[in-house]
């Protein structure tokens, strides 16, 4: 798999619902309905917007925001595409 993408869909109550999907490739409804598209190949942000409020484009910000929520994906479509995953805890310092 090569994309991540994050589709938010407001209910009628009022709520937000996360919908979440691996791809490999990037469909016409995605570009037009998703809020977070990602590329796992290249390390880049194909689409970045939250409730139509553009977000910069940071990979690297975007992608620890995700790996909070989702760690078993994010860390698989780094390994699918050929990146080694290193990971520190926070607080964990190695004593010199």
């Amino acid at each position: 798999m090569r994309y991540f993408i994050v589709t938010y869909i407001t209910r009628p109550d009022g709520k937000v619902d996360e919908a979440t999907e691996v791809s490999n490739r990037v469909r016409t409804r995605d570009l037009q309905s998703a809020s977070v598209i990602l590329d796992f190949k290249t390390c880049s942000v194909v689409k970045s917007s939250m409730g139509g409020v553009v977000v910069p484009r940071d990979f690297q910000k975007i992608v620890s925001f995700y790996h909070q929520h989702y760690p078993n994906i994010i860390e698989r479509l780094f390994k699918e595409n050929g990146y080694e995953v290193t990971l520190e805890k926070p607080g964990s310092a190695n004593p010199s």
